[in-house]
């Protein structure tokens, strides 16, 4: 592990020595004044240098669901690129795991990612900029103002510098259909247990309890992590990496034990390990499931027509309910997911003043409240929580805002607080359990296992 971790340092090094050296050859062959202004009429008169360059932004707003996104994001461009003579910006939408995971880890270990990438914080923009492959955008903050505007950059900052920027915020709770609650007389669940009876009920009646989708383990792991978070408590999940905790802890096993309850009584569709995620939202858009443990920004699916039909209008969100009655309610919320720079654009004037006129236009007040409205993201900048109930009288969103209200601890996803190879043997370890391959205590014992070995390895 220690060899090839030695190796792909050694690969980014000088795949990153390549390139300062090209940006100094470049900035050496240039006049003084590129990027800034010409003369003209033996230098009497001033002009913007408007010759033609070019950045390319790699986004992840791909699909009918996150089309309103992509529309905001295509807005800020125009507006980008209107304010910066002979720029050209280039959209490369990629999907949000393939991205993540596979290409832009690429890219990195190349040292060439584009000028402006889609990026998770913690840990994967920390990583990075530990490497000197991001842009330390503090500055920028400084001279736009915005530094102290937003709800939490703790994800995107490493020793007081930031390096990357949410674009918006979450929660993690259950999308259910009203109309079915209203037609049965059931109520919102205020503990597990009620959930539980809930979803008996549910099954008893011939529907699927919850909606599911496992092909990519993430999604079934929203529920884990939630339950964890119940069981053994919020503050588990960060000791992991330091050792201080363990995953074989028996509250762990516990809340495992839950999720794979769950399953054995048939509370999902069968099959769900082939399901993709936009499979689950149509089990709720048909009726044939009730409720969906899912993040908060979902919801732009159901107050679409387009994408929810008939259902627009009849679906709720309430947060997963404390073990007791009269327990703190603790719920997954964070903003994790944003816009990083590559370290490159620090050498070329151009490129630096045109990432500094995309920041400025896309972290607006206008635009996050636009993002609340029209996509349903909760805000990463700091707003007032009436403002935002008045922004969107939706009722979903209302509900959200609700829930967000109703907030006792708040924790992020586990996967901004351990290492990558932890998260491959807890995603193997989930789809195992789902697939019933595997006991709770003897998949937390591999997971353990893999930490253990990752923490080795990080000393």
């Amino acid at each position: 592990m220690k060899k090839s971790l030695m190796l792909l340092m050694t690969l980014i090094f000088v795949a990153s020595a390549m390139l300062a050296g090209c940006g100094k050859s470049d900035n050496n062959n240039a006049p003084a004044n590129e990027g800034q202004t010409s003369t003209n009429n033996g230098g009497n008169e001033a002009k913007v240098n408007d010759e033609p360059f070019e950045i390319t932004i790699r986004h992840t707003q791909v699909g009918e669901s996150k089309k309103f996104r992509l529309a905001m994001l295509e807005d800020v461009v125009k507006q980008t690129q209107e304010a910066v003579p002979g720029l050209t910006i280039k959209l490369d939408a990629v999907d949000s795991e393939v991205n993540r995971k596979e290409k832009l880890r690429g890219e990195m270990a190349a040292g060439k990612p584009p000028e402006v990438f889609d990026v998770f914080g913690s840990p994967d923009a920390a990583l990075y900029a530990k490497e000197g492959l991001m842009l330390d955008i503090t500055p920028i903050l400084d001279e736009l103002g915005l530094k102290d505007k937003f709800t939490t950059l703790a994800p995107f900052t490493v020793e007081d510098k930031i390096y990357g920027l949410p674009i918006g915020g979450s929660i993690e709770g259950f999308f259910y259909n009203k109309e079915y609650f209203e037609q049965k007389s059931l109520k919102v669940p205020a503990t597990l247990d009620e959930l539980d009876k809930l979803a008996e009920a549910i099954k008893a009646d011939g529907k699927i309890p919850f909606a599911q989708a496992s092909k990519d383990a993430w999604i079934p792991l929203m529920t884990t992590n939630n339950l964890w978070s119940y069981y053994a408590g919020p503050e588990i999940t960060y000791g992991f990496k330091t050792g201080e905790t363990k995953w074989n802890d028996e509250n762990m096993i516990k809340a495992v034990a839950k999720h794979k309850e769950w399953v054995d009584k048939g509370y999902y569709k069968k099959g769900e390990l082939g399901f993709e995620y936009a499979d689950m939202r149509n089990q709720v858009v048909t009726g044939e499931a009730i409720m969906m443990m899912d993040g908060s920004w979902a919801n732009s699916v159901f107050r679409d027509a387009e994408q929810a039909g008939d259902m627009v209008g009849k679906v709720g969100f309430f947060n997963m309910p404390p073990v007791n009655a009269g327990d703190p309610v603790i719920v997954m919320q964070d903003a994790n997911n944003g816009y990083g720079f590559s370290a490159a654009v620090a050498e070329d004037p151009r490129k630096l003043q045109a990432v500094k006129e995309f920041i400025k236009n896309m972290w607006t007040d206008e635009m996050q409240l636009r993002g609340l409205k029209e996509d349903g993201v909760l805000p990463a900048m700091k707003m007032d929580l009436e403002q935002m109930k008045t922004t969107s009288d939706d009722p979903l969103m209302q509900d959200i805002f609700k829930a967000v209200s109703e907030i006792g601890t708040s924790f992020p996803a586990f996967d901004a607080l351990v290492q990558a190879e932890v998260n491959t043997a807890l995603s193997m370890g989930i789809q195992q359990i789902i697939g019933g391959e595997i006991e709770p205590a003897k998949m937390l014992e591999n997971i353990q296992a893999a930490q253990e070995a990752a923490n080795a390895a990080a000393q």
